[in-house]
């Protein structure tokens, strides 16, 4: 019996594509429908391992890009990555002087599965709100920010604070997440600032 990612079409052909994980079709869908990054925007990826964002953002923006996550990041060509915890005041700093203005931050982390539905929910909701928090202390005003989240009890929550922060406040759910999963992202536009 093969595994699960034998069958997986759309991890076959990021595979194929060269991209390091299928999340990188779930980016570029973003982007296709909602346009959140630009030419020249500077950008960070929390939770960036393995490192398939990374790869999608350097094709999008002439900027900086910074990849930062808990796990080392295999070397990418024009990436810049830390090794560290996004809710560390030191990396927040070094992110920012690193790359000065920050116009987007992405963010497709996960907190490593129990498999009890709401431990692993309310985790994944505190996971959005410590990235929320690196995000206000680094995005200049009227800068994006995208985020992995999963529905559940908490999400409502998790939605309302973000919209104190951004204008334009979105859910997407892409073709490219698997079928029954409560994953979606939050697609938030125009920081406040």
């Amino acid at each position: 019996m093969g595994s699960q990612w034998s069958r997986d079409k759309v991890y076959l052909r990021a595979k194929h594509e060269g991209f390091r994980s299928r999340a990188s079709f779930k980016l570029i869908e973003i982007q296709e429908k909602f346009n959140v990054i630009r030419r020249d925007d500077n950008i960070i990826d929390l939770g960036a391992a393995p490192g398939s964002w990374l790869q999608v953002l350097r094709t999008l923006t002439d900027g900086r890009v910074l990849g930062i996550d808990l796990n080392p990041i295999a070397a990418l060509d024009g990436i810049e990555t830390l090794e560290g915890d996004l809710t560390d005041p030191a990396i927040q700093k070094q992110a920012q002087e690193m790359l000065g203005t920050v116009s987007i931050v992405v963010c497709d982390a996960a907190p490593k599965l129990s498999g009890h539905k709401s431990y692993d929910q309310a985790r994944a909701i505190a996971l959005g709100e410590e990235a929320l928090i690196f995000t206000c202390n680094v995005l200049k005003p009227g800068g994006n920010f995208v985020i992995k989240s999963f529905q559940g009890v908490d999400f409502p929550e998790l939605m309302a604070l973000i919209r104190e922060h951004f204008f334009v406040v979105k859910t997407y759910s892409t073709k490219a997440t698997r079928k029954g999963s409560t994953e979606i992202y939050i697609i938030a536009k125009n920081f406040r600032g």
